[in-house]
């Protein structure tokens, strides 16, 4: 697993952070806060694609369809896990779908899965306007039966990749990424260089 210096206390953390979950969990906001704790910089790849296709992803959807959204996305991954380090990286929630992407990312630094259960994602989701995957705008309780779906879908594949799983609840952006920092400095501590089946992941509540 690649390491990078980061700032005073933070010698042996992984080199990339991928923050993977539903959308909804905090990624961007969370990303942007640890990227902040840590001095690096930070990448939200959904962003990434809607600025280099110069369209929305829900735009995207509609022009290219999920499949060759997907493709640019798996791109976009790889480019990143070669380019330079140290980072981090939030990645769509759909994106670990690809065996692919989830080789891709354990091989190239850690995975943190920031999970959320689903009537916290739809609080902070309102009706899911701009949310391709959830099928449109909706009420309360169909978005909430359409999360549902999405988190039982896409389990095992936060699962899978996975070398910490933080429960995030309603935490503010800045307390879940200090304890995202707090984990991964101790799962560096306990044995930095054992692979991701290895060691495990680290689950906190």
């Amino acid at each position: 697993m690649p390491t990078g210096p980061g700032p005073a206390g933070q010698v042996g953390l992984p080199g990339r952070i991928w923050l993977v979950g539903m959308m909804g969990s905090g990624k961007t906001s969370v990303g942007r806060a640890l990227a902040g704790l840590l001095e690096r910089p930070f990448v939200d790849t959904d962003q990434l694609v809607e600025d280099l296709a110069g369209m929305s992803v829900a735009e995207l959807f509609a022009a290219e369809g999920e499949e060759a959204f997907r493709q640019r996305e798996a791109e976009l991954i790889r480019q990143l896990a070669e380019g330079p380090a140290p980072g981090v990286l939030s990645v769509g929630g759909g994106a670990p779908g690809r065996e692919q992407n989830r080789r891709v990312m354990r091989s190239s630094g850690a995975v943190v899965w920031l999970r959320a259960t689903p009537e916290v994602l739809v609080r902070r989701l309102g009706r899911g306007e701009g949310r391709p995957v959830l099928g449109g705008p909706a009420g309360p309780e169909a978005l909430l039966a359409r999360v549902r779906e999405l988190v039982e879908l896409r389990r095992p594949w936060y699962e899978d990749c996975a070398d910490v799983v933080l429960d995030v609840g309603e935490g503010l952006a800045r307390d879940v990424a200090e304890r995202v920092a707090e984990a991964l400095a101790r799962r560096a501590a306990a044995g930095s260089v054992a692979t991701h089946g290895e060691q495990g992941a680290a689950t906190l509540g």
